[in-house]
């Protein structure tokens, strides 16, 4: 085999919106010599990060799509993913998760713990991948490390424990402590790749006897070994201790933080050490496919070369070459020329051409190994596809896509705008199922939906960019939903006389809320009065009255229809015929159940400076918002709150008014919340006069 696979890593770097995430994937390209110099975020070189590969990344400082890159560190070979931080780029982190082994979660030694890092901490244990924390920025001022592993402890109930210790913090940071080795490690040189080693400073010895303790304390569970030599007071070796980490990471029981400062150039060699040290190799994941011959019954991969190949397409980019797919490949060897077969299209195809990437940069290759992270040239799929070869017929359980919350009307200003506009939202809605779209059939606008004000406004830009498609983009459009607040009974009879046999159709019985889901049909009918065939009928014609209510017409939720009565005509009832009555039976009786309209609530979360708290309670009671907490820490303090989303628009403008530009925040959805009263009839107003419109 020409792969040593347990000497393969498959790493995820992912974290809280400006952690350091992107600073930190160029550091590791640049000590492990993928790159000759080191570029910033922010890109004031004229270049820019080379993992932000796209123009609109490099200006705006973001991640917006998830890189892949593969590094060699001391023999080992590192795929390495770096992550956006953004909420509204969701759908990039979880594809990413979900075919990675290990992570690095990467969090900001002044911030700490914030709301985005909640979210990708649940997207972590979702998919039961294993991390190391790294606490990045100590150099700034505030810094406190043993702050942030607190909290890992407190807010994620993580059981994180220091592996190093740091000489000195914010600008008279030096080093750090070794806790394994019980060495002090320092960064030489202009770019600090030159790692020395040295005795530990003596005013921290006595810390670092007292964090090791606790190191040793908290790992002597997964070794006995360990524990046994703890007990008896006896010299350690470093490599028990290595393993005794290794197995509580891998178990998800244990969390070693790690600490150090990207853009000053150290601690990232020990973290790079880390990751082959702690983190899984492809072996050591269980990974499951389902088989789709077998009633979807899960069968454990191997990652042995000799099976038949399975290998998942997780995320798809339209380069100027065709569509690439990047591929994981779980089981077997990817060759060029081997005939797969696409489980979910049930098609077959050939690999043509095979590459490794490098962000935007490619080599070609012939054959990828199990757990190897590559793409593939020129085949036709959707994201989350699954790759066959043999005669198997399985499929890699699907990733979690959240639901679009907002939408936007786009109109292109010329014919040749239209024909690029369908180009571009054709490609982007096959690279990010998050990103929506569809024509409205009463307005004949075409409406593209997402996560979030950030998520459409990149889309449009890079509409503009990459498509020279010039649009204009109607107000944001917010998801409403209707729903019914009380009981109504109804009984309907539908009749349509036609020369030949008519139709025919009485059903009676009632809706109500229901709260545990967005629909559910009951059907109570006895003694056949509706025939057993044309209750899915009734069903059918519920669900199609349910997709557009009558106050604001937007879709219905949270609703219950029953129906225990009802009547059939021998030769004029019909399918269609029971769907008419279902769909007059259910607008009878929506009237008087009182409907109101429901709105999405977010959770929003706002950091910044203690001094502008006052300011920022302001603007959020101003947007109908409800505080839960408010927390200080020193002279920042953190503010988490329910606002509808219809009332966060611009809100990111406002913000940085209010507090000098010193605050920011983010925002994802949490529920559907009722519309009071004055905001409920200014919509009703609005519904009314554009239909009288048409």
């Amino acid at each position: 085999m020409g792969v040593d696979i347990t000497r393969m890593r498959n790493i995820g770097i992912s974290a809280h919106i400006d952690s350091g995430k992107t600073t930190l994937s160029e550091r590791i390209l640049f000590y492990s010599k993928k790159i000759h110099a080191i570029h910033e975020v922010r890109g004031r070189d004229g270049v820019g990060a080379t993992m932000d590969h796209m123009d609109i990344e490099r200006e705006r400082g973001i991640t917006i799509q998830s890189a892949a890159t593969q590094v060699t560190w001391k023999d080992y070979s590192i795929n390495l993913i770096d992550t956006p931080g953004h909420v509204d780029f969701t759908i990039e982190v979880e594809r990413s998760l979900r075919v990675l082994d290990g992570a690095i979660l990467v969090l900001c030694a002044v911030g700490g713990v914030q709301s985005q890092s909640i979210t990708v901490d649940r997207q972590l244990k979702r998919y039961h991948v294993p991390r190391i924390a790294f606490v990045n920025k100590c150099d700034r001022t505030g810094a406190n490390p043993f702050k942030v592993r607190l909290q890992l402890r407190e807010k994620l109930g993580l059981n994180a424990v220091m592996i190093q210790i740091p000489i000195g913090l914010e600008d008279k940071l030096e080093g750090m402590v070794d806790l394994v080795s019980m060495k002090a490690a320092y960064f030489d040189g202009d770019r600090g790749e030159i790692v020395r080693y040295a005795e530990i400073p003596a005013h921290l010895k006595a810390d670092a006897e007292k964090y090791r303790e606790e190191l040793l304390d908290a790992v002597s569970m997964f070794s006995d070994e360990l524990a046994e030599k703890f007990l008896a007071g006896v010299e350690i070796p470093e490599d028990v201790i290595h393993g005794a980490i290794r197995k509580g990471t891998l178990a998800e029981k244990f969390v070693p933080v790690m600490l150090g400062s990207a853009h000053k150039n150290k601690g990232i060699q020990l973290l790079l050490d880390a990751v082959t040290h702690y983190l899984p190799n492809p072996t050591e994941v269980k990974n499951f496919a389902l088989d789709l011959d077998n009633n979807e019954e899960q069968k454990e991969l191997s990652s042995s070369d000799k099976n038949p190949t399975v290998a998942l397409g997780f995320k798809l980019e339209d380069g100027q070459y065709g569509q690439l797919t990047y591929v994981r490949i779980y089981q077997g060897v990817l060759k060029k020329g081997e005939e797969l077969h696409n489980t979910r299209a049930r098609k077959k195809f050939k690999v043509g051409r095979l590459v490794r990437m490098h962000a935007d940069n490619m080599e070609d290759i012939n054959e990828g190994f199990p757990g190897d992270i590559v793409a593939l040239f020129g085949i036709e799929c959707a994201s989350g596809d699954t790759f066959c070869g043999g005669a198997l017929n399985y499929a890699m359980t699907s990733m979690f896509v959240p639901e679009p919350v907002i939408s936007l009307a786009v109109t292109p200003k010329d014919k040749k705008s239209a024909d690029q506009m369908a180009k571009a939202l054709n490609r982007f809605t096959k690279e990010d199922p998050t990103f929506q779209t569809y024509v409205d059939g009463e307005s004949n606008q075409c409406i593209v939906k997402g996560m979030g004000e950030l998520h459409l406004e990149v889309y449009i830009e890079r509409m503009r960019r990459e498509y020279k498609c010039e649009v204009e983009t109607g107000m944001p459009q917010v998801a409403y939903r209707e729903a019914i607040t009380q009981k109504a009974e109804f009984n309907y009879t539908h009749r349509k006389q036609t020369g030949g046999a008519g139709q025919y159709g009485r059903v009676a019985g009632y809706i109500e809320p229901f709260a545990e889901g967005d629909y559910e049909f009951v059907d109570m009918i006895k003694g056949g009065v509706i025939p057993t065939e044309f209750v899915p009928s009734c069903d059918k014609g519920f669900r199609e009255a349910a997709k557009k209510g009558s106050v604001i017409g937007f879709p219905i939720v949270n609703l219950r229809c029953l129906i225990n009565d009802g009547q059939s005509h021998p030769v004029d009832s019909s399918d269609i015929a029971f769907q008419q009555a279902a769909i007059g039976a259910f607008r009878e009786a929506y009237g008087k159940a009182k409907p109101c309209i429901l709105e999405p609530i977010m959770k929003v979360s706002v950091d910044g400076p203690t001094e502008f708290q006052g300011n920022i309670f302001g603007s959020i009671n101003q947007r109908r918002g409800m505080i839960l907490s408010s927390t200080e820490d020193g002279i920042f303090s953190r503010i988490e709150a329910e606002v509808p989303l219809s009332e966060m628009f611009g809100y990111s403008t406002a913000l940085r008014s209010l507090t000098q530009g010193k605050a920011e925040f983010s925002m994802e959805f949490e529920k559907y919340g009722k519309v009071p009263q004055s905001v409920s009839e200014a919509l009703i107003k609005e519904y009314e006069g554009k239909k009288k419109q048409r």
